[in-house]
């Protein structure tokens, strides 16, 4: 079932990747190890696409219809597995990120305003 009405929500796309999964029959080969791998190797295709551009031509990347459109698969597939990954261990990705962003504004506080002389 495939309901692409529905709003997207991290829980939305999990469950749709659930369902993929299960109806393949993968959940057998869908363990932290090989998922985390799988997502190191989706991260590595998309660092590929970029991999002898100048800094230039990377910020015009999206200006390519055909880079473009790999950019945009190699990012679905770097977060479907991240998702699946999460489901797996039973992390929430938000709430992850949210706690990393609060450690790192901690860590790295912003610079003071310098004042004007």
């Amino acid at each position: 079932m495939d309901d692409t009405s529905a709003p997207l929500t991290v829980e939305v796309l999990t469950d749709r990747l659930r369902a993929f999964a299960a109806a393949r029959k993968w959940q057998p080969y869908h363990t932290p190890k090989n998922l985390a791998a799988a997502l190191s190797v989706e991260a590595a295709e998309l660092l590929e696409i970029f991999q002898w551009l100048t800094p230039e031509q990377a910020a015009e990347v999206m200006s390519h219809p055909k880079r473009a459109h790999r950019v945009e698969d190699e990012v679905a597939d770097v977060l479907a597995y991240l998702l699946q990954f999460c489901a797996v261990l039973g992390v929430d990705p938000l709430a992850a990120l949210a706690a990393k962003i609060e450690r790192n504004e901690l860590r790295f506080p912003a610079a003071e305003p310098q004042p004007l002389d």
